[in-house]
């Protein structure tokens, strides 16, 4: 490049040079870095005709006229220069040649700007051109940058140094360029208008790690100190990169949870939070931060973050669980449904983790499933037992809940194992017990005596009820033949049932409940009070009895008859009451046996008298189970 600039630049003289007419050509700009040189390029003409035998000529600063005395740059005729050019500037040409070259060395601030150039001919032939060059002082090389660096398109950096002095060449380097993708560096030398310039060229494929990175171009001039850096920041286009986002968590209600995306991206983009399709919080940022306080299950779901610029779009979601105790599980209503038909039972929650769910009847579990939030029980074919309140439960580990479901079942009439008929002395008693929904009306019949009773025939006939059972309960007095025939009839809107009630005798009863052994263990008992009332009159003085004392509420079944005797004393009236106690409660004892007790009082026996031997006292009472 050094070899060829001599010559091009001679060819531009004599590109240059004008024949016949006053005229002059140079660059309009030429530049140099500070503290280094610059050679403007010039040539000028004239008239042929003045054919003068020696040319001179000046050069003057910013101004084209001498009578405004401008500085003096150079001048050949003498050394005579403004001080800020003296020892600085020098003819490059011969001005017989018609080259006014000229080269200004140690370039500096206050030298900057127009050079004109004066041709002296001698005599009056002497003129100044109009045309003039605008000299202009660097500080640093140019570094040229295209106005979009993209990621992964390749760029290229061109690096810039005027090369206007033949006695300083410049040497270029780039800084920073080490980690850049396939990078590459050029150099050339261009000319412009009679101006040079050496270029450095660097091209890259940048990446978007890249973006903020400083290159720089360094400029130095061998065997000097003078080195200039000119440096730029890569500002590399790229679409959106989340760098940073949470993961998916897992939390309890009540807590407060923070959500963080960090985006890179050039230019910066608009980052959105989002809960499905739903905006929840939207900023131009490089990182957007979403708070979520007391978090409950409502808050449970994907979150997405959402980045955005001019070179593209990205998105990152993450799933937040918010863990709960199971809602109050839903179940169908109550139902009424009639016996075979079916039913489905329905339950329905939701909780986090899902439950385990089960459906219960009277603390029997019917069905579980687990991790559901639903369950479903079946019954084909309903029947009266099916009747009641059914549970559905759901847990997990943070927390229960329950519901219920009433199932009320119609069904016909039916007799339970308690429906019979008991006879006594002088009466019978029978018993229908029934089930059904809704309740039966409870008819008795006597076919043999032509009857019919229910309940309007009051004193015969009492009924109880206790939810779906009735008992209903006939009572008759007088002998009754066991032989006789009783029936129960039930009747309900599904249906007429009838039944036989089987006979049961009352005394019979009595011996198997009571049976002969305890007979002889309550008559002991009485022969033991009977001799100790004996012993107990000995010493004592007794007026005679003549008859028995009767009791003011005799037993119901019978009581035994004893001859008059003497009448007892006081004592013997005391003796009366304890014995009374004595057989209240051994009746009491035995009420539930259905026993029919002799009321016998002792106080009616004859006294013996101090004259009367003991032997001839014998006294008995005979006691007779029925």
């Amino acid at each position: 490049m050094v070899t060829l600039q001599p010559l091009l630049f001679l060819c531009l003289l004599i590109e240059g040079a004008l024949g016949g007419q006053w005229a002059a050509w140079m660059p309009q700009t030429i530049s140099a870095l500070q503290e280094t040189c610059v050679a403007i390029p010039c040539t000028f003409d004239y008239p042929e005709e003045l054919r003068p035998s020696s040319v001179h000529g000046i050069w003057y600063f910013n101004s084209p006229y001498p009578k405004n005395y401008p500085p003096v740059v150079l001048k050949s005729k003498t050394s005579t220069a403004h001080e800020s050019y003296q020892g600085r500037t020098k003819f490059l040409g011969e001005l017989q040649q018609k080259n006014c070259s000229l080269q200004i060395d140690r370039i500096t601030t206050e030298i900057q700007g127009k050079y004109y150039f004066r041709a002296d001919l001698g005599g009056y032939n002497q003129y100044t051109y109009s045309e003039h060059s605008i000299l202009e002082m660097l500080d640093k090389p140019l570094v040229l940058s295209p106005a979009e660096i993209l990621v992964d398109s390749e760029v290229e950096l061109t690096c810039l140094v005027p090369d206007n002095c033949p006695s300083m060449k410049p040497s270029l380097s780039w800084l920073g360029v080490e980690g850049l993708r396939q990078h590459s560096v050029f150099g050339r030398l261009e000319e412009d208008s009679g101006t040079w310039t050496v270029l450095s060229l660097l091209r890259f494929l940048p990446s978007q790690k890249d973006n903020g990175h400083r290159l720089g171009c360094k400029v130095s001039y061998p065997d000097t100190v003078l080195e200039y850096q000119r440096f730029l920041t890569l500002d590399v286009k790229h679409a959106p990169k989340i760098v940073e986002v949470n993961s998916s968590l897992e939390t309890t209600e009540g807590a407060h949870v923070v959500l963080v995306c960090v985006v890179d991206s050039n230019p910066i983009s608009q980052v959105t939070w989002l809960k499905y399709e739903t905006i929840l919080k939207e900023e131009a940022s490089g990182n957007l931060t979403l708070e979520l306080d007391n978090v409950s299950n409502s808050h449970d779901g994907v979150y997405t973050c959402v980045a955005e610029n001019e070179y593209g779009r990205v998105n990152k979601s993450l799933g937040l669980a918010v863990m709960y105790a199971p809602w109050k599980p839903t179940m169908n209503s109550s139902a009424l449904v009639v016996e075979d038909e079916s039913v489905t039972i329905l339950c329905s929650t939701q909780g986090n983790p899902e439950p385990i769910m089960s459906i219960v009847k009277e603390k029997e579990v019917l069905k579980t499933v687990v991790y559901e939030s639903e369950i479903l029980l079946e019954i084909p074919l309903v029947t009266h037992e099916d009747d009641g309140e059914y549970w559905c439960t759901a847990e997990n580990q943070y927390g229960h809940s329950n519901s219920s479901f009433n199932l009320t079942v119609e069904f016909a009439p039916i007799f339970l194992p308690d429906s019979k008929c008991t006879t006594g002395r002088d009466s019978v008693q029978c018993i229908c017990v029934v089930k059904s929904n809704p309740e039966s009306s409870i008819v008795f019949e006597l076919p043999e005596r032509n009857l019919t009773l229910n309940e309007s025939d009051r004193g015969l006939v009492y009924s109880q009820r206790s939810g779906y059972t009735i008992s209903s309960v006939l009572s008759l007095r007088g002998e009754v033949d066991s032989e006789v025939l009783v029936f129960c009839s039930a009747t309900n809107r599904y249906g007429t049932k009838m039944e036989e009630l089987q006979f049961q005798s009352h005394s019979s009863q009595l011996w198997a409940k009571f049976g002969p052994v305890g007979a002889v263990f309550a008559f002991v008992i009485l022969i033991a009070v009977g001799g100790y009332m004996i012993k107990t009159r000995k010493k004592e003085t007794i007026n005679e009895s003549s008859s028995f004392i009767q009791p003011e509420n005799p037993p119901v079944a019978f009581s035994s008859e004893y001859k008059t005797q003497k009448n007892l004393e006081k004592s013997e009236n005391e003796f009366h009451s304890i014995s009374d106690k004595i057989l209240l409660n051994q009746k009491e004892r035995f009420s539930d046996l259905d026993v029919n007790y002799a009321n016998i009082d002792f106080t009616r026996l004859c006294a013996k008298d101090g004259y009367t031997p003991t032997e001839e006292l014998a006294e008995y009472a005979e006691i007779r189970v029925k």
